[in-house]
Protein backbone atom coordinates (compact mmCIF):
# COMPACT_ATOMS: atom_id res chain seq x y z
CA UNK A 1 0.00 0.00 0.00
CA UNK A 2 2.73 2.47 1.02
CA UNK A 3 4.69 1.66 -2.13
CA UNK A 4 1.72 2.55 -4.30
CA UNK A 5 1.32 5.87 -2.50
CA UNK A 6 4.93 6.93 -3.06
CA UNK A 7 5.12 6.80 -6.82
CA UNK A 8 4.11 10.15 -8.27
CA UNK A 9 5.76 13.41 -9.16
CA UNK A 10 2.60 15.03 -10.43
CA UNK A 11 0.60 17.67 -8.63
CA UNK A 12 -3.13 18.28 -8.61
CA UNK A 13 -4.49 20.35 -11.44
CA UNK A 14 -5.27 23.79 -10.03
CA UNK A 15 -8.47 25.57 -10.80
CA UNK A 16 -7.59 28.41 -13.14
CA UNK A 17 -8.82 31.90 -12.43
CA UNK A 18 -11.67 33.12 -14.61
CA UNK A 19 -10.61 35.41 -17.43
CA UNK A 20 -11.60 36.93 -20.75
CA UNK A 21 -10.66 35.01 -23.90
CA UNK A 22 -10.43 35.99 -27.55
CA UNK A 23 -11.55 33.07 -29.70
CA UNK A 24 -11.88 32.05 -33.34
CA UNK A 25 -14.54 29.44 -34.00
CA UNK A 26 -16.12 27.77 -37.03
CA UNK A 27 -19.83 28.27 -37.73
CA UNK A 28 -22.18 25.32 -38.35
CA UNK A 29 -22.99 26.54 -41.86
CA UNK A 30 -19.41 27.42 -42.77
CA UNK A 31 -17.22 30.43 -42.18
CA UNK A 32 -15.59 31.67 -39.00
CA UNK A 33 -16.47 34.02 -36.18
CA UNK A 34 -14.28 35.99 -33.78
CA UNK A 35 -15.42 37.08 -30.33
CA UNK A 36 -14.74 37.69 -26.64
CA UNK A 37 -16.09 35.47 -23.91
CA UNK A 38 -15.60 35.03 -20.16
CA UNK A 39 -14.62 31.53 -18.97
CA UNK A 40 -12.71 29.80 -16.19
CA UNK A 41 -10.36 27.86 -18.48
CA UNK A 42 -9.77 27.24 -22.19
CA UNK A 43 -11.46 23.86 -21.81
CA UNK A 44 -14.52 25.50 -20.27
CA UNK A 45 -14.64 28.00 -23.12
CA UNK A 46 -14.39 25.21 -25.67
CA UNK A 47 -17.31 23.41 -24.01
CA UNK A 48 -19.41 26.58 -24.10
CA UNK A 49 -18.65 27.13 -27.78
CA UNK A 50 -19.61 23.55 -28.65
CA UNK A 51 -22.92 23.96 -26.84
CA UNK A 52 -23.53 27.01 -29.06
CA UNK A 53 -22.82 24.78 -32.09
CA UNK A 54 -19.49 26.46 -32.77
CA UNK A 55 -16.22 24.67 -33.45
CA UNK A 56 -13.36 26.17 -31.38
CA UNK A 57 -10.26 26.78 -33.52
CA UNK A 58 -8.00 29.20 -31.61
CA UNK A 59 -8.26 31.02 -28.30
CA UNK A 60 -6.08 33.40 -26.28
CA UNK A 61 -6.45 34.83 -22.80
CA UNK A 62 -6.93 38.61 -23.17
CA UNK A 63 -5.59 41.04 -20.53
CA UNK A 64 -8.97 42.77 -20.25
CA UNK A 65 -10.95 43.61 -17.11
CA UNK A 66 -14.11 41.66 -16.62
CA UNK A 67 -16.64 40.70 -14.01
CA UNK A 68 -15.35 39.35 -10.72
CA UNK A 69 -14.67 35.60 -10.75
CA UNK A 70 -17.17 33.30 -9.12
CA UNK A 71 -16.68 32.83 -5.42
CA UNK A 72 -15.83 29.41 -4.05
CA UNK A 73 -18.70 27.24 -2.90
CA UNK A 74 -19.06 27.53 0.86
CA UNK A 75 -18.13 24.58 3.07
CA UNK A 76 -21.77 24.17 4.06
CA UNK A 77 -22.86 23.92 0.43
CA UNK A 78 -20.01 21.54 -0.38
CA UNK A 79 -21.02 19.27 2.50
CA UNK A 80 -24.66 19.26 1.38
CA UNK A 81 -23.82 18.61 -2.27
CA UNK A 82 -21.39 15.79 -1.52
CA UNK A 83 -23.72 14.17 1.01
CA UNK A 84 -26.49 13.99 -1.57
CA UNK A 85 -24.12 12.76 -4.27
CA UNK A 86 -22.76 10.02 -1.99
CA UNK A 87 -26.25 8.79 -1.11
CA UNK A 88 -27.55 8.81 -4.69
CA UNK A 89 -24.46 7.41 -6.41
CA UNK A 90 -24.11 4.75 -3.72
CA UNK A 91 -27.60 3.49 -4.63
CA UNK A 92 -26.75 3.23 -8.32
CA UNK A 93 -28.35 6.47 -9.56
CA UNK A 94 -26.59 7.75 -12.73
CA UNK A 95 -24.47 10.85 -12.25
CA UNK A 96 -26.61 13.12 -14.47
CA UNK A 97 -29.77 12.14 -12.58
CA UNK A 98 -27.98 12.53 -9.25
CA UNK A 99 -26.96 16.06 -10.16
CA UNK A 100 -30.52 16.79 -11.24
CA UNK A 101 -31.74 15.75 -7.80
CA UNK A 102 -28.95 17.74 -6.10
CA UNK A 103 -30.20 20.92 -7.80
CA UNK A 104 -33.32 20.76 -5.61
CA UNK A 105 -31.36 19.99 -2.42
CA UNK A 106 -28.68 22.71 -2.45
CA UNK A 107 -29.05 26.43 -1.71
CA UNK A 108 -30.47 28.82 -4.31
CA UNK A 109 -27.04 30.41 -4.89
CA UNK A 110 -25.54 27.03 -5.82
CA UNK A 111 -28.32 25.77 -8.10
CA UNK A 112 -27.15 27.50 -11.33
CA UNK A 113 -23.66 26.03 -10.89
CA UNK A 114 -24.97 22.50 -10.26
CA UNK A 115 -27.20 22.87 -13.31
CA UNK A 116 -24.16 23.91 -15.31
CA UNK A 117 -22.22 20.89 -14.06
CA UNK A 118 -25.12 18.60 -15.02
CA UNK A 119 -25.18 20.05 -18.54
CA UNK A 120 -21.43 19.54 -18.94
CA UNK A 121 -21.59 15.94 -17.69
CA UNK A 122 -24.57 15.14 -19.95
CA UNK A 123 -22.65 16.55 -22.93
CA UNK A 124 -19.75 14.16 -22.30
CA UNK A 125 -17.40 15.99 -19.91
CA UNK A 126 -16.01 14.18 -16.92
CA UNK A 127 -17.31 15.21 -13.51
CA UNK A 128 -13.91 16.58 -12.44
CA UNK A 129 -13.70 18.68 -15.61
CA UNK A 130 -17.22 19.98 -15.00
CA UNK A 131 -16.28 21.00 -11.45
CA UNK A 132 -13.15 22.69 -12.76
CA UNK A 133 -15.11 24.49 -15.49
CA UNK A 134 -17.56 26.17 -13.13
CA UNK A 135 -14.53 27.64 -11.34
CA UNK A 136 -15.90 27.52 -7.80
CA UNK A 137 -14.34 24.34 -6.36
CA UNK A 138 -10.97 24.29 -4.62
CA UNK A 139 -8.08 22.28 -6.02
CA UNK A 140 -8.45 19.58 -3.34
CA UNK A 141 -12.04 18.83 -4.38
CA UNK A 142 -11.19 18.73 -8.09
CA UNK A 143 -8.16 16.49 -7.48
CA UNK A 144 -10.21 14.05 -5.36
CA UNK A 145 -12.98 13.87 -7.98
CA UNK A 146 -10.43 13.28 -10.73
CA UNK A 147 -8.78 10.46 -8.78
CA UNK A 148 -12.18 8.96 -7.88
CA UNK A 149 -13.19 8.83 -11.53
CA UNK A 150 -10.01 6.90 -12.28
CA UNK A 151 -10.79 4.38 -9.53
CA UNK A 152 -14.55 4.29 -10.18
CA UNK A 153 -15.49 5.22 -6.59
CA UNK A 154 -17.11 8.63 -7.01
CA UNK A 155 -19.69 7.81 -4.32
CA UNK A 156 -16.97 7.03 -1.77
CA UNK A 157 -15.05 10.17 -2.70
CA UNK A 158 -18.19 12.30 -2.31
CA UNK A 159 -18.82 10.81 1.12
CA UNK A 160 -15.25 11.50 2.20
CA UNK A 161 -15.42 15.07 0.87
CA UNK A 162 -18.66 15.62 2.79
CA UNK A 163 -16.94 14.46 6.00
CA UNK A 164 -13.95 16.68 5.19
CA UNK A 165 -16.16 19.73 4.59
CA UNK A 166 -18.01 19.22 7.85
CA UNK A 167 -14.75 18.89 9.77
CA UNK A 168 -13.34 22.05 8.21
CA UNK A 169 -16.62 23.86 8.84
CA UNK A 170 -16.49 22.93 12.53
CA UNK A 171 -12.88 24.14 12.77
CA UNK A 172 -13.69 27.38 10.93
CA UNK A 173 -16.67 28.07 13.21
CA UNK A 174 -14.52 27.58 16.30
CA UNK A 175 -11.79 29.89 14.96
CA UNK A 176 -14.44 32.46 13.98
CA UNK A 177 -15.77 32.36 17.54
CA UNK A 178 -12.28 32.98 18.88
CA UNK A 179 -11.91 36.00 16.59
CA UNK A 180 -15.38 37.48 17.07
CA UNK A 181 -15.59 37.24 20.85
CA UNK A 182 -12.74 39.64 21.70
CA UNK A 183 -13.67 41.84 18.72
CA UNK A 184 -17.27 42.29 19.91
CA UNK A 185 -16.35 42.82 23.57
CA UNK A 186 -13.54 45.21 22.66
CA UNK A 187 -15.77 47.18 20.26
CA UNK A 188 -18.47 47.57 22.92
CA UNK A 189 -15.87 48.81 25.41
CA UNK A 190 -14.37 51.31 22.97
CA UNK A 191 -17.79 52.68 21.91
CA UNK A 192 -18.93 53.06 25.52
CA UNK A 193 -15.64 54.69 26.50
CA UNK A 194 -15.76 57.13 23.57
CA UNK A 195 -19.38 58.06 24.35
CA UNK A 196 -18.48 58.78 27.98
CA UNK A 197 -15.41 60.81 27.01
CA UNK A 198 -17.27 62.80 24.35
CA UNK A 199 -20.59 63.56 26.11
CA UNK A 200 -20.43 62.85 29.86
CA UNK A 201 -16.90 63.62 31.05
CA UNK A 202 -16.72 67.20 29.60
CA UNK A 203 -19.90 68.27 31.41
CA UNK A 204 -18.82 66.76 34.71
CA UNK A 205 -15.37 68.34 34.32
CA UNK A 206 -16.87 71.78 33.69
CA UNK A 207 -19.20 71.46 36.66
CA UNK A 208 -16.51 70.30 39.11
CA UNK A 209 -14.02 72.92 37.91
CA UNK A 210 -16.57 75.64 38.56
CA UNK A 211 -17.44 74.38 42.06
CA UNK A 212 -13.87 74.27 43.36
CA UNK A 213 -11.49 76.03 40.94
CA UNK A 214 -8.60 76.43 43.42
CA UNK A 215 -8.21 72.82 44.46
CA UNK A 216 -6.29 70.68 41.89
CA UNK A 217 -7.65 67.33 40.80
CA UNK A 218 -5.61 64.10 41.01
CA UNK A 219 -3.29 63.46 38.05
CA UNK A 220 -5.39 60.65 36.49
CA UNK A 221 -8.54 62.77 36.85
CA UNK A 222 -6.84 65.68 35.10
CA UNK A 223 -5.82 63.38 32.22
CA UNK A 224 -9.36 62.03 31.79
CA UNK A 225 -10.98 65.48 32.07
CA UNK A 226 -8.45 67.00 29.66
CA UNK A 227 -9.05 64.25 27.11
CA UNK A 228 -12.82 64.62 27.41
CA UNK A 229 -12.68 68.40 26.99
CA UNK A 230 -10.38 68.05 23.97
CA UNK A 231 -12.78 65.58 22.28
CA UNK A 232 -15.72 67.86 23.07
CA UNK A 233 -14.02 70.91 21.55
CA UNK A 234 -12.73 69.07 18.45
CA UNK A 235 -15.45 66.43 18.01
CA UNK A 236 -15.69 66.80 14.21
CA UNK A 237 -11.91 66.54 13.76
CA UNK A 238 -11.77 63.50 16.04
CA UNK A 239 -14.57 61.79 14.09
CA UNK A 240 -12.74 62.51 10.81
CA UNK A 241 -9.55 60.97 12.20
CA UNK A 242 -11.46 57.92 13.41
CA UNK A 243 -13.07 57.58 9.98
CA UNK A 244 -9.66 57.85 8.30
CA UNK A 245 -8.30 55.15 10.61
CA UNK A 246 -11.23 52.85 9.75
CA UNK A 247 -10.71 53.45 6.03
CA UNK A 248 -7.01 52.69 6.48
CA UNK A 249 -7.86 49.45 8.27
CA UNK A 250 -10.09 48.44 5.37
CA UNK A 251 -7.56 49.42 2.69
CA UNK A 252 -4.63 47.71 4.39
CA UNK A 253 -6.62 44.79 5.78
CA UNK A 254 -4.50 42.28 3.86
CA UNK A 255 -1.30 43.37 5.61
CA UNK A 256 -3.11 43.75 8.93
CA UNK A 257 -4.47 40.20 8.71
CA UNK A 258 -1.01 38.93 7.74
CA UNK A 259 0.51 40.69 10.74
CA UNK A 260 -2.24 39.36 13.04
CA UNK A 261 -1.68 35.83 11.70
CA UNK A 262 2.05 36.19 12.31
CA UNK A 263 1.43 37.37 15.88
CA UNK A 264 -1.06 34.55 16.48
CA UNK A 265 1.67 32.02 15.70
CA UNK A 266 3.82 33.52 18.48
CA UNK A 267 1.29 34.21 21.25
CA UNK A 268 1.68 31.63 24.07
CA UNK A 269 -1.83 30.11 24.06
CA UNK A 270 -2.96 31.08 20.59
CA UNK A 271 -0.01 29.50 18.77
CA UNK A 272 -1.08 26.03 19.95
CA UNK A 273 -4.59 26.60 18.57
CA UNK A 274 -3.18 27.83 15.23
CA UNK A 275 -0.86 24.83 14.89
CA UNK A 276 -3.67 22.41 15.76
CA UNK A 277 -5.93 24.10 13.21
CA UNK A 278 -3.30 23.88 10.46
CA UNK A 279 -2.55 20.24 11.32
CA UNK A 280 -6.26 19.41 11.23
CA UNK A 281 -6.60 21.02 7.80
CA UNK A 282 -3.56 19.13 6.47
CA UNK A 283 -4.63 15.71 7.76
CA UNK A 284 -8.20 16.26 6.56
CA UNK A 285 -6.95 16.95 3.04
CA UNK A 286 -4.55 13.99 3.13
CA UNK A 287 -7.31 11.69 4.38
CA UNK A 288 -9.67 12.72 1.59
CA UNK A 289 -7.06 12.42 -1.16
CA UNK A 290 -5.34 9.17 -0.19
CA UNK A 291 -8.69 7.47 0.38
CA UNK A 292 -9.64 8.41 -3.20
CA UNK A 293 -6.55 6.73 -4.64
CA UNK A 294 -4.37 9.83 -5.06
CA UNK A 295 -0.68 9.03 -4.76
CA UNK A 296 1.20 10.29 -1.72
CA UNK A 297 3.39 12.68 -3.71
CA UNK A 298 0.36 14.27 -5.35
CA UNK A 299 -1.57 14.39 -2.09
CA UNK A 300 1.34 16.05 -0.30
CA UNK A 301 1.56 18.70 -3.02
CA UNK A 302 -2.10 19.64 -2.54
CA UNK A 303 -2.02 19.27 1.25
CA UNK A 304 0.99 21.55 1.63
CA UNK A 305 -0.72 24.12 -0.60
CA UNK A 306 -3.61 24.27 1.89
CA UNK A 307 -1.29 25.33 4.73
CA UNK A 308 -0.32 28.83 5.85
CA UNK A 309 1.83 27.98 8.88
CA UNK A 310 5.40 28.82 7.72
CA UNK A 311 7.28 26.21 9.78
CA UNK A 312 4.86 23.38 9.02
CA UNK A 313 4.69 24.29 5.34
CA UNK A 314 8.49 24.47 5.00
CA UNK A 315 9.09 21.13 6.69
CA UNK A 316 6.38 19.31 4.73
CA UNK A 317 7.57 20.82 1.45
CA UNK A 318 11.08 19.55 2.20
CA UNK A 319 9.63 16.13 3.08
CA UNK A 320 7.77 15.92 -0.22
CA UNK A 321 10.81 17.03 -2.24
CA UNK A 322 13.12 14.52 -0.59
CA UNK A 323 10.48 11.80 -0.81
CA UNK A 324 10.18 12.29 -4.59
CA UNK A 325 13.97 12.21 -4.82
CA UNK A 326 13.97 8.76 -3.25
CA UNK A 327 14.07 9.40 0.50
CA UNK A 328 12.68 6.97 3.09
CA UNK A 329 9.34 8.20 4.42
CA UNK A 330 9.79 6.99 8.00
CA UNK A 331 13.08 8.88 8.31
CA UNK A 332 11.67 12.02 6.71
CA UNK A 333 8.63 12.01 8.99
CA UNK A 334 10.86 12.10 12.05
CA UNK A 335 12.31 15.40 10.80
CA UNK A 336 8.92 17.17 10.76
CA UNK A 337 9.37 18.60 14.25
CA UNK A 338 6.34 20.88 13.87
CA UNK A 339 4.20 17.79 14.51
CA UNK A 340 4.13 16.45 18.08
CA UNK A 341 6.18 13.31 18.73
CA UNK A 342 3.11 11.01 19.10
CA UNK A 343 1.84 12.17 15.70
CA UNK A 344 5.17 11.38 14.04
CA UNK A 345 5.34 7.97 15.72
CA UNK A 346 1.81 7.14 14.58
CA UNK A 347 2.61 8.06 10.98
CA UNK A 348 5.84 6.04 11.05
CA UNK A 349 4.00 3.01 12.43
CA UNK A 350 1.26 3.39 9.80
CA UNK A 351 3.86 3.62 7.02
CA UNK A 352 5.48 0.40 8.20
CA UNK A 353 2.14 -1.41 8.31
CA UNK A 354 1.02 0.07 4.96
CA UNK A 355 -2.08 1.76 6.40
CA UNK A 356 -1.43 5.47 5.95
CA UNK A 357 -5.02 6.10 4.87
CA UNK A 358 -6.40 5.04 8.26
CA UNK A 359 -3.67 7.02 10.04
CA UNK A 360 -4.55 10.22 8.17
CA UNK A 361 -8.24 9.71 8.93
CA UNK A 362 -7.53 9.11 12.62
CA UNK A 363 -5.26 12.14 12.86
CA UNK A 364 -7.83 14.31 11.07
CA UNK A 365 -10.43 13.40 13.70
CA UNK A 366 -7.99 13.72 16.61
CA UNK A 367 -6.62 17.11 15.56
CA UNK A 368 -10.15 18.44 14.97
CA UNK A 369 -10.99 17.43 18.55
CA UNK A 370 -7.76 19.01 19.72
CA UNK A 371 -8.74 22.31 18.06
CA UNK A 372 -12.04 22.10 19.95
CA UNK A 373 -10.29 21.48 23.28
CA UNK A 374 -7.65 24.15 22.83
CA UNK A 375 -10.20 26.69 21.59
CA UNK A 376 -12.44 26.06 24.58
CA UNK A 377 -9.44 26.45 26.88
CA UNK A 378 -8.43 29.71 25.18
CA UNK A 379 -11.97 31.06 25.42
CA UNK A 380 -12.02 30.18 29.12
CA UNK A 381 -8.92 32.37 29.54
CA UNK A 382 -10.14 35.16 27.25
CA UNK A 383 -13.51 35.66 28.95
CA UNK A 384 -12.24 36.78 32.39
CA UNK A 385 -9.28 38.63 30.81
CA UNK A 386 -11.59 40.70 28.60
CA UNK A 387 -13.97 41.39 31.48
CA UNK A 388 -11.06 42.61 33.62
CA UNK A 389 -9.74 44.78 30.76
CA UNK A 390 -13.20 46.26 30.17
CA UNK A 391 -13.59 46.95 33.89
CA UNK A 392 -10.22 48.68 34.07
CA UNK A 393 -11.01 50.79 31.01
CA UNK A 394 -14.54 51.88 31.96
CA UNK A 395 -14.02 51.63 35.70
CA UNK A 396 -10.92 53.83 35.48
CA UNK A 397 -12.92 56.64 33.92
CA UNK A 398 -15.70 56.27 36.46
CA UNK A 399 -13.16 56.31 39.29
CA UNK A 400 -11.51 59.44 37.92
CA UNK A 401 -14.90 61.15 38.22
CA UNK A 402 -15.82 59.67 41.60
CA UNK A 403 -12.58 60.65 43.39
CA UNK A 404 -13.14 64.44 43.09
CA UNK A 405 -16.80 63.99 44.07
CA UNK A 406 -15.78 62.05 47.20
CA UNK A 407 -13.18 64.67 48.08
CA UNK A 408 -15.76 67.40 47.69
CA UNK A 409 -18.26 65.55 49.89
CA UNK A 410 -15.59 65.17 52.60
CA UNK A 411 -14.82 68.91 52.39
CA UNK A 412 -18.51 69.77 52.73
CA UNK A 413 -18.82 67.38 55.68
Amino acid sequence: MATRLLSSRSTATPVAAAGTFVYIAGKPGGGRTVGLRRAATERALADELRRDRLVPLRMWRAPLPGPAPLARISLKDQAELNTNLAQLLGRGVPLVEALEVCVTAVSAALRPRVNRMRELVSSGSSFADACESVGCFDRVTVAVYRAAERTGDLAGASKQLAITARRQLAISNKVLTLMLYPLIVGSIGVIMGFAMMAFIVPRIASTLSGVNPDKPFPFFTRVVFGTGLFIDEHLLSVLIVIGAVLVGLIVFRKWIFAWAASMSRKAPLLRDVVLAQESARFFTVMSAMTRSGVTLGEALGVGVGALSHPLLKTQLTRLRTRLIEGGVLRQLLDEVTAFPLPTRRLLIAAERSGDLQAAFDTLASDTAEEVERRSSRLLAVLEPALIVALFLFIGGMVLSIMIPLMNMSKGIG
